[in-house]
């Protein structure tokens, strides 16, 4: 049976009640027939507007707080890829056949994300429902209706009252989120020379509220010319990760000053996590550098490969010593090692997922994009090269999950 063709865009206008797309800087894309006609505009006047050109809050209304609302929800959805509901709104709009004269309206907004092949937001779907001739019918049915329009107008108040409940819980949630991210960069170390190697380092937060303070990074200098560098992360967020976070990284540089190697560090690092509550199901990647034999030595505890870069330019992804999460299994099994050899110039770059994982794309498309980006970079200095990454891979409105980065010239 052949699959119908079918006109997403003729879907799109047909659809019932108020439905407009809008770009990620809040300028209207589309909008379907309903939103046209109950809005009381024209598609040529909403393309490529700003939604608040087309729609100005009532000036004469000083205790109007319905774009506030409107462009804080239609932000979060950019910023976190989730959908907003928000509380009943009121929003006037001024009547365009008679300018200076705002009509009321009751509103009740969903915002919604259309992500890209990427992942990140290019769409806004915002949907509407009006209410306003609910409200005034029941207010036009007599003394039964004065009831109603207390009521409604009681409903009205509690969810205003809900909203500020959630706008303080917000703001908790940043001061949170504020003393998680000082406590997490009290506990990492601080950029230090590791011999006379150059490497980078870099933490960046997720833009969300919460998802922030589970991604670590540490560099150790081991006898002889060679280092241990490791990246991790601790599933949770906020102060219970940060806590966690410092923990598992104090225990794993210690362990790798004495261990073997890179397995047997994470074999101590697993039987220490069993104690640690939190702790289960993180994911680390510990390597071990040593450039008197130009050796790469690994092991990987459930966590995305390491990426090598070739001076000739090939990229490989060090991925033969992989094994299950700290805590993922119930009793002590040794775990695997892989070596490698590296040339002279060659650049070894450890990340955490929030590098290259996106909701919506099998994780190999976010590895080949790794991959591109260190081709078309990977001669440039450390320091340089580690900005151009985050650039390239997390654009400037960030990822909903915390990212760390080291980059080392071998």
């Amino acid at each position: 049976m052949r699959k119908p063709q079918i006109d997403y865009a003729a879907v799109f206008h047909a659809l019932p009640g108020m439905v407009a797309l809008l770009t990620p800087d809040l300028v209207y894309a589309d909008a379907n027939e309903d939103f046209l006609r109950l809005a009381g505009r024209s598609l040529d006047q909403l393309l490529g507007r700003y939604i608040f050109d087309v729609f100005p809050e009532n000036p004469n209304d000083p205790a109007a707080a319905g774009r506030r609302e409107t462009q804080a929800s239609m932000l979060r959805v950019v910023a976190t890829g989730d959908r907003d509901t928000m509380a009943l709104l009121r929003y006037d709009i001024e009547d365009p056949e008679r300018p200076g004269h705002w009509v009321e309206h009751f509103w009740s907004p969903v915002n919604a994300p259309v992500p890209g092949p990427d992942g990140r937001v290019v769409l806004i779907v915002h949907r509407v429902e009006e209410v306003t001739e609910l409200i005034r019918a029941r207010e036009r049915r007599g003394s039964d209706s004065n009831r109603d329009r207390v009521l409604e107008a009681e409903l009205f108040t509690r969810s205003r009252e809900l909203q500020e409940i959630n706008e303080r819980l917000r703001r908790a949630q940043v001061r949170d989120r504020e003393i998680a991210l000082a406590l997490q960069a009290a506990m990492l170390p601080a950029p230090t020379p590791v011999g006379h190697h150059r490497a980078a380092v870099r933490y960046r937060p997720a833009v969300g509220t919460l998802n922030v303070c589970g991604d670590w990074f540490d560099l150790v200098d081991l006898p002889g010319d060679r280092i241990a560098v490791a990246v991790g992360d601790v599933v949770g967020h906020g102060l219970e990760a940060a806590c966690v976070m410092g923990q598992l990284r104090s225990a794993l540089s210690a362990a790798a000053r004495v261990a073997e190697g890179p397995a047997r560090a994470l074999e101590a690092l697993g039987l220490y996590a069993r104690h640690v509550e939190g702790a289960e199901s993180t994911t680390v990647v510990k390597t071990f550098i040593d450039w008197g034999t130009h050796t790469l030595t690994y092991s990987c505890a459930g966590h995305p490969p390491p990426a090598l870069l070739h001076p000739d330019g090939a990229v490989t992804f060090l991925d033969q010593a992989t094994d299950p999460p700290l805590g993922a299994r119930p009793e002590h099994v040794a775990r695997p090692e892989a070596s490698m050899a590296f040339a002279e110039g060659a650049t070894l770059v450890l990340y955490t997922d929030g590098l290259i994982e996106r909701r919506t794309e099998d994780i190999d498309t976010g590895l080949a994009r790794l991959a591109d980006c260190l081709v078309r970079h990977g001669q440039a200095d450390p320091e340089v090269l580690a900005d151009a990454l985050l650039a390239d891979l997390l654009g400037p409105t960030g990822n909903t999950d915390d990212t760390a980065l080291v980059v080392i010239r071998l």
